[in-house]
């Protein structure tokens, strides 16, 4: 069908209107730790982990935050967290030590699960199918990304027998817990540095399938750092952090990972560390430039936001969008009807 261009400028239009409706409301700033854990259960339950060992719940919707260091692991990167209510959470340390913790009272105490003192191992992100399932992402070892599994709501972990090959120079990021997504039956990891790829596979299923994606990539600060998928589409987004100014190839969509990537036609406002699928055809994405959102699936991106957050996460059980970053900042996304 022939699209006029007055009604493609129409077109174009109704979705700027639409976006200028929504904006991020800060609602919390100037603390001493660096945020790039968050799980939203519900629309009143959400927790965060940050630098410092830092750990913190909200159970009114993130209108107020009952924040601590957890004793002991006071200089622990905890790089994302997985909670299932108001007493359940999962949390992953970066760097040396890698270890994973759980909590099952709100975190008035938390039990290691998981600790390994090899120095090669770095953990990037974590994500669960349902309550008892779940895997931890890691930086390749000896061309092989790690990966950790659970079969007993994270009480034990083991390496798991399928780890997809790393090519050289290929790793994960540990930037907002999101280059690791497990949607239905399906496990799907981002990879950067040497080269952006996606990589999926069916839990049940040993062979990965990787297809290269058209973000930037050659160096340690580049390529893919976050995934999400919708009914229709999947989304990537990335960059270069070390130059988060850059709009090119930030970000792309494609209705399969074994499909046609796409650039879209206006891209998000520089480097993105953190997307997720709002509902119908509606995404936002968020980093160290601002915050984005789009409503096409991924076709064009509008910048709702100047402030820089690192992750952005929306609810398992309802609507609530927090987004979290440096500083100890959160903020809401406000979502208003035209």
């Amino acid at each position: 069908m022939k699209i006029t261009y007055l009604s493609w400028l129409l077109g174009i239009c109704l979705v700027a209107h639409s976006l200028k409706a929504q904006s991020v409301i800060q609602i919390q700033q100037n603390l001493q730790t660096s945020i790039r854990g968050l799980s939203v259960v519900n629309d009143n339950v959400a927790w965060a982990s940050g630098s410092k060992g830092n750990i913190a719940i909200t159970r009114d919707g993130g209108k107020t935050w009952n924040w601590h260091q957890i004793k002991g692991f006071e200089k622990a990167e905890f790089r994302d967290i997985e909670a299932f209510s108001d007493k359940e959470a999962i949390i992953i340390s970066s760097g040396t030590p890698a270890l994973i913790l759980k909590t099952t009272n709100g975190g008035a105490t938390w039990q290691v699960k998981y600790h390994n003192d090899d120095t090669a191992y770095f953990l990037d992100a974590m994500d669960f199918s349902d309550p008892w399932h779940g895997y931890v992402l890691g930086d390749p070892i000896n061309n092989k990304f790690v990966l950790l599994a659970t079969a007993d709501g994270g009480d034990t972990w083991k390496m798991d027998v399928n780890r997809p090959v790393a090519a050289p120079g290929e790793a994960a990021f540990a930037a907002s817990g999101t280059c690791l997504r497990i949607v239905g039956h399906n496990i799907f990891i981002v990879t950067g540095g040497s080269l952006a790829h996606i990589l999926t596979r069916g839990i049940k299923y040993k062979k990965w399938i990787t297809a290269p994606l058209p973000l930037l990539k050659g160096k340690n600060s580049q390529g893919a750092f976050s995934l999400a998928k919708g009914d229709n589409r999947i989304i990537v987004v990335g960059g270069d952090y070390q130059k988060d100014t850059q709009q090119d190839s930030t970000a792309c969509y494609s209705t399969d990972p074994q499909s046609r990537w796409q650039l879209p036609n206006k891209s998000s406002a520089g480097f993105q560390s953190g997307v997720e699928y709002i509902d119908h055809d509606t995404f936002i994405s968020t980093g160290t430039p601002g915050t984005n959102m789009s409503i096409d699936g991924g076709k064009t991106w509008k910048k709702i936001d100047n402030i820089s957050y690192n992750v952005c996460r929306k609810a398992k059980h309802g609507k609530l969008v927090l987004l979290a970053g440096n500083g100890g900042k959160i903020g809401v996304l406000q979502m208003r009807n035209n």
